[in-house]
Parts: structure tokens; sequence; C-alpha cells
């Protein structure tokens, strides 16, 4: 069965820590998202599609324990501060 966008978002880009006391923003979600979708060529669907999508899969975008993981994550800290680069 193929994956659909967002679940080969959630399993390249992000990943639950249940010990993390504080999650992703939804900035941040968002960010990493869409750095998500710039390197594997994909159409960005809206913010909302994306909230959807998470709590679909029991995940409150408001208040979650995600981390940002993998080359998405890369670009979204370099993109938010290239300063640093």
């Amino acid at each position: 069965m193929n994956q659909s966008h967002f679940e080969r978002f959630l399993t390249h880009a992000v990943t639950e820590e249940s010990d993390s006391e504080a999650g992703l923003t939804l900035d941040e979600l968002y960010g990493v998202y869409t750095s998500w979708c710039l390197l594997n060529k994909e159409q960005p669907q809206a913010p909302e599609a994306l909230w959807q999508a998470l709590k679909a899969h029991r995940i409150r975008p408001e208040h979650n324990h995600l981390v940002m993981k993998g080359p998405a994550a890369a670009d979204y800290i370099i993109a938010s501060a290239p300063d640093v680069v």
C-alpha cells in the first residue's frame, strides 16, 4: 500500500518524543513540512490540510511531542537562521 503525502512527511521528517515537554510549534511544524515538500518535489498543501492529517493520526498540532529529523529538519533550521551559516 502506498503511503499518503502526509504519512510520508510524518515518517521522514518528524518523530514523537514522549519524554519531550514541548513539541513543535504550529509555525515550526508547517516550516519543516514545507522544507520536506521542497526537498521531495511535492506540492505543499495548506496548513489546515496538514492539521487535519495530524489529527487523523491522533496528533494535536497545537500541543504535541514532535521533534524534527532528517534532511527536512536541516533545511528548515538553515532557512530559519541563515546568519548562523
